[in-house]
């Protein structure tokens, strides 16, 4: 999973975001939010403490689920990290 996590941060990061990154958090999130869904297709949203919005595209599947972009928003600037590429 370890590399799952720094795979997630690796990409947020080229993405040109300057704040701090936490992969399994990340992962974390995602999960507790998609706990409970159906299958199928979700946007997830995130509001951090310092007022920065982290959107969550993920396709929930039987066993698995797989995260299709993030999309952050940091004060004026925005990020979208596109995971299937």
């Amino acid at each position: 999973m370890e590399e799952f996590y720094k795979a997630i941060e690796d990409k947020i990061k080229a993405s040109g975001y300057p704040g701090e990154v936490n992969g399994e958090d990340i992962y974390n999130d995602i999960c507790d939010q998609m706990e409970e869904k159906e299958n199928g297709t979700y946007l997830f949203l995130s509001k951090k403490d310092n007022g920065v919005v982290f959107e969550y595209k993920v396709d929930i599947l039987d066993e698995s689920f797989n995260l299709s972009y993030v999309h952050i928003t940091a004060n004026n600037d925005t990020f979208h990290i596109d995971f299937d590429n």
